[in-house]
């Protein structure tokens, strides 16, 4: 008799565990189909960079400064591996985008462009998407990291190689803090 209920409590102890294992497996592969949906996001972007800048371009020849930054910051853009330097050099080049984009108010006719227009929308929308695809990957690692971390599924993860995932982040120092606004009085 006590055979069997040993027998019965090891098997539903192997039944939980591989519950948990298969959960930890579906989790991690939502985290790793996370990351490529930002990979895509970042390569559209990438893509249509060229476009952008070429238009840019013909308008403003003397900011080459600024076209060969962007040039050489698209390569490490869709060339990076981890999730900490796919964010960083994301982050790079939006802020070059920031100075293109900076570059293009100076031309009135520029701006007026179709053509400029229509990319400038197309470079909205990606952005968006990327912004969307960066809180989808961030919620998947938090919904793995957590049952990695969490009681009783702890013991199963650490063994069978499941481990906490980094989360996408933008260390840019300047988003932390507010901003500070003052008026100045007549």
């Amino acid at each position: 008799m006590i055979t069997w209920i040993l027998l019965g409590a090891v098997l539903l102890l192997l039944l939980y565990g591989i519950a948990i294992y298969n959960g930890l497996v579906r989790l991690r592969a939502l985290v790793r189909e996370a990351f490529s949906g930002i990979t895509v996001q970042l390569r559209r972007r990438a893509d249509l960079i060229p476009n952008l800048v070429e238009t840019v371009k013909g308008y403003a020849t003397h900011e080459r400064e600024t076209f060969d930054a962007i040039t050489a910051q698209r390569a490490a853009a869709t060339g990076s591996g981890g999730v900490a330097a796919t964010a960083q050099a994301d982050a790079a080049m939006t802020g070059l985008l920031g100075r293109l984009m900076a570059v293009a108010e100076a031309y009135p006719e520029l701006k007026a462009d179709a053509n400029f227009r229509q990319l400038q929308d197309e470079l909205s929308a990606i952005e968006t998407e990327l912004q969307s695809a960066r809180r989808y990957y961030n919620a998947t690692a938090r919904d793995l990291n957590t049952k990695v971390v969490s009681f009783p599924d702890m013991f199963f993860a650490g063994p069978m190689g499941f481990k906490e995932e980094p989360y996408y982040e933008d260390a840019d120092p300047a988003i932390q803090s507010a901003p500070k606004v003052e008026f100045q009085r007549p």
